[in-house]
């Protein structure tokens, strides 16, 4: 059967924060493992009031009562309000599979491709130094950005940014667009070490560029800062991350970075 969930998720008063981030990071490993089952087949939000939304998804169950022990086994569900309506099939559904043509049934050819999914692996919080300023080179009007320090978290790990091996060099284009190549090195609580490398774009419109040059701290929603990621370790419990594809969001405040980053799947 299908469902379709609306969810409420209100934090009762003087949860500690970092309790807070614990349960949603676990939330986040529990939905892609629902995916993985075949269980949790789409996820939305709904704009309630401006600047507030409200996720719904389309689950999957044998029966009303699995239905109901899936959403109990949710790190945040006793912090939710849930709304489940069961769904019928249509007649005219559009989204029921076609036949597929009888010359590739025998020969085992499928034209269906996976669609990607995305799990949080971690967020980091580097901190920064004042930039370099290289001025004007032949790639551009180069800048370098070191990183500091920060630290970093994720269903399966956490750990500190290394200052001395971290840095984005930058390139600034002549409409204020920053063309980074992030790389740094973090370690984890066990003390293994990955290296990453980024090549990211970060564009916006020219006045609210303009404040994050002045070093004010702006909305993240007010402009687009992205990456591609790539991940290296020596660690033989983390070599999944030596094949993995990963894209990182990120925002930039006065005084830090925040990058999110997510494996695709």
């Amino acid at each position: 059967m299908d469902f379709l969930v609306e969810f409420e998720i209100k934090v009762p008063e003087g949860i500690p924060e970092s309790e807070v981030t614990a349960r949603e990071d676990a939330e986040s490993a529990a939905a892609a493992k629902l995916v993985d089952q075949g269980r949790l087949v789409r996820l939305w939000k709904r704009r309630v009031a401006p600047g507030e939304s409200r996720p719904i998804g389309l689950y999957r169950a044998e029966s009303e009562a699995d239905m109901d022990g899936l959403l109990r086994a949710l790190p945040l569900y006793e912090w939710m309000r849930v709304t489940v309506t069961p769904l019928e099939s249509h007649p005219n559904d559009p989204g029921v599979q076609q036949p597929v043509p009888r010359h590739r049934q025998e020969a085992g050819v499928s034209s269906h491709v996976p669609e990607p999914r995305l799990t949080k692996v971690y967020r980091l919080e580097a901190t920064l130094a004042a930039p370099l300023e290289l001025g004007e080179t032949a790639q551009g009007h180069r800048r370098i950005v070191p990183l500091t320090g920060g630290t970093f978290s994720g269903p399966e790990m956490s750990g500190r940014l290394l200052p001395d091996a971290s840095a984005d060099w930058q390139i600034i284009l002549p409409d204020g667009t920053a063309l980074g190549d992030v790389r740094y090195t973090l370690q984890t609580d066990g003390g293994d070490l990955l290296y990453v490398r980024s090549r990211s774009i970060r564009h916006g419109s020219p006045e609210v560029l303009a404040r994050l040059t002045r070093g004010e701290d702006v909305d993240p929603g007010e402009y687009t800062f992205r990456s591609s990621t790539e991940i290296e370790t020596a660690a033989p419990d983390l070599d999944w991350l030596n094949k993995g594809i990963f894209i990182s969001v990120a925002g930039r405040q006065a005084a830090c970075v925040i990058y999110e980053t997510y494996l695709v799947g």
